[in-house]
């Protein structure tokens, strides 16, 4: 795009522009931060009062059989499985993304146990997000295993070995946005002998994926960014049917029990996935989250995630080269892969000294002229290698190629002018 009437000309021209509709965004705002929480569908509202004032209020304790809540895991579980390469039945709706992991990861490990108790080694990247490592890292002290990070990609087929347990990895890493090759290193992982955990965080609803062509074990993912599920919306959990049954998952609460309304002081855990289930189910949360579903959903009839994977790579290729072509001078450089196959859906962007630490004043600023990124802290012994990210997510459903264009200019403006150097933009809140 070299002027933004051509950003324009492209937006005219999108078969997927129509999805923007479903949404509530706020005028004036450019939003580039659905890979940490997705923007509200417009069904949501009118759907949680119906459960809280129909449903909730009028059925009362009916309602788990008149608005049938008992199944809400299985069925908001059976949309998410279209869009993840999953077949119905083999996914649910639980907990948090920690929680699943927890579950999943202690499956992964009583199966090495029982088949290859000589292995004691999870591999995962330094920069996997920190929740993954923190689970792993306690897993590891309570089974006597030893938690191994590598620091890239290139790193991990010199860790498939014969230690080998369980290789854990976001396929798309929240950081750089560097897309692994799920396929390939699921199978190298088996040649190896060892098990895989994928965490679909910043997969699901952002780019194609498919658990079963893929032949994974365990997959765990978000349901407030891409599947727009709203803040704390419910996690969700895949286990490949070949382990579904092998193992109790260690937090065996009643809804994971075969007959939970039997009441038996015994656990009996339910067949398949179903047993990945803990506790009893957020209905205002996972009918939230149904809705921020049936967005992504809507796309198939214009090609599904097959097409918004097309639009995404366009709009995050343009936003690379366009922050390269105007703000490289101001000491932008991008972080996140250039080649396709190897970029999800969004685009990491560094600064370079002496503007190193500017980071999150500049997505301050940015913020405040209403284009929304985020801002992710490296680590200040080796920014070299891990450097402050200034990060921006482009989901399709709702981003158009203007925005593109907008957004590098508002960049270029706040870096060109200092305006970042402001005091309001350089005091740190909570969330960054």
């Amino acid at each position: 795009m070299k002027t933004r009437d051509d950003a324009l000309a492209r937006d005219a021209a999108d078969p997927l522009r129509g999805l923007k509709a479903q949404f509530d965004l706020p005028p004036g705002t450019i939003y580039l931060d659905g890979n940490s929480l997705g923007v509200l569908p417009k069904a949501t509202a009118a759907r949680v009062q119906e459960v809280i004032t129909q449903e909730w209020g009028r059925d009362l304790i009916k309602a788990w059989n008149t608005a049938d809540w008992m199944h809400l895991p299985e069925r908001v579980g059976d949309k998410i499985a279209r869009l993840v390469g999953a077949a119905p039945g083999e996914l649910v709706v639980a907990d948090s993304t920690s929680l699943n992991l927890y579950k999943v990861l202690a499956a992964a490990l009583e199966i090495t146990k029982t088949d290859a108790p000589q292995r004691r080694l999870i591999v995962s990247e330094r920069s996997n997000f920190p929740t993954d490592l923190y689970i792993a890292e306690s897993l590891c002290r309570q089974h006597g295993f030893t938690l191994k990070l590598v620091d890239g990609v290139d790193e991990i087929p010199a860790a498939l070995n014969a230690e080998l347990a369980v290789l854990m990895l976001t396929e798309v890493n929240y950081r750089t946005g560097y897309k692994h090759d799920m396929k390939a290193l699921t199978a190298a992982a088996h040649a190896a002998g060892a098990l895989t955990v994928w965490d679909l965080a910043h997969s699901a609803g952002a780019v194609p994926v498919d658990l079963k062509g893929a032949n994974a074990d365990f997959a765990i993912g978000c349901g407030y960014k891409y599947l727009n599920g709203g803040p704390g919306a419910p996690a969700f959990v895949w286990v490949h049917p070949r382990h579904a049954d092998r193992f109790w998952q260690p937090l065996s609460g009643w809804m994971g029990h075969a007959a939970p309304f039997q009441f038996t002081p015994d656990y009996r855990p339910a067949p398949g996935v179903r047993r990945y289930v803990c506790g009893t189910p957020s209905v205002i949360a996972t009918s939230a989250l149904e809705c921020g579903v049936d967005t992504v959903l809507a796309a198939e009839p214009l090609g599904g995630m097959s097409a918004l994977r097309e639009k995404s790579l366009a709009l995050t290729e343009a936003f690379a080269a366009l922050a390269e072509a105007r703000c490289a001078e101001l000491g932008v450089y991008v972080v996140s892969p250039r080649e396709p196959a190897q970029r999800g859906s969004q685009v990491c962007l560094a600064l370079k000294a002496p503007l190193q630490e500017a980071g999150y004043a500049v997505v301050q600023a940015l913020t405040a002229r209403g284009v929304i990124g985020d801002y992710r802290a490296g680590d200040p012994a080796r920014l070299d290698a891990m450097p402050h990210i200034l990060r921006f997510g482009f989901t399709p459903l709702y981003i158009g190629f203007a925005e593109v264009w907008d957004a590098v200019e508002h960049l270029h403006q706040v870096l060109a002018s200092g305006e970042w150097r402001e005091a309001r933009f350089n005091q740190k809140a909570a969330v960054t």
